[in-house]
C-alpha cells in the first residue's frame, strides 16, 4: 500500500477504499436523517374547506358574488387563445357535456364570459337547496355542490 492509497482519518491512517466506504455510509446516513426529519404533516394535513378557499368575506359561506369573482379569474386563466371564449378543451372537464350544452344558448360549442358566469350561477342555484343565497361546507359536499367545485378548480 502506498501513501497515495491511504488517507488520514481521526489521527489514524485508513486505506482509501475504507475511506470511500465511510464517505458513502456518511452520505447515506445524512440522506436518511434528512428524510426522517422532513415534516410529514403535508401528507396528512387536512385540505382547506371549499368555503375557506372561496370565502373572501370570511363569513363561513360562499355567496354568488364570491363565486363570480373566482369564476371570472378562472375564465381569464383558462382562456389561452384570446378569442374571448372557452371551448371544451380549455374547460378541461369542469363542465359535463350536458352542462356545457345547457350553458351554450347560441350552440357554438364555446362559452363566453357571460355564458360561463351564467353556468356558474345555475350550478350555484342548484347547490343551494335552502335558497339562502349562500353555500356552506355541507352544501358543497352534496353532488350539486361538487359540481360547483369542479367548475372552480
Amino acid at each position: 500500500m502506498t501513501a497515495r492509497d491511504e488517507l488520514p482519518i481521526f489521527g489514524s491512517v485508513l486505506p482509501r477504499q475504507e475511506a470511500d466506504l465511510n464517505k458513502t455510509f456518511l452520505a447515506a446516513a445524512l440522506t436518511a436523517a434528512t428524510i426522517i426529519a422532513a415534516p410529514i404533516e403535508p401528507a396528512f394535513a387536512k385540505k382547506a374547506s371549499p368555503v375557506a378557499t372561496l370565502d373572501t368575506d370570511n363569513d363561513a359561506t360562499v355567496d354568488i358574488n364570491e363565486l363570480n369573482k373566482a369564476v371570472e379569474a378562472l375564465f381569464e386563466k383558462l382562456e389561452k387563445d384570446n378569442d374571448g371564449t372557452l371551448d371544451s378543451k380549455e374547460l378541461q372537464g369542469r363542465l359535463s357535456k350536458k352542462e356545457l350544452k345547457a350553458a351554450d344558448p347560441d350552440n357554438d360549442g364555446t362559452l363566453d364570459k357571460n355564458e360561463f358566469l351564467a353556468a356558474a350561477a345555475s350550478l350555484f342555484k342548484d347547490a343551494d337547496p335552502d335558497n339562502d343565497g349562500t353555500l356552506d361546507d355541507k352544501e358543497f359536499a352534496s353532488k350539486k355542490g361538487k359540481a360547483v367545485l369542479r367548475l372552480t378548480r
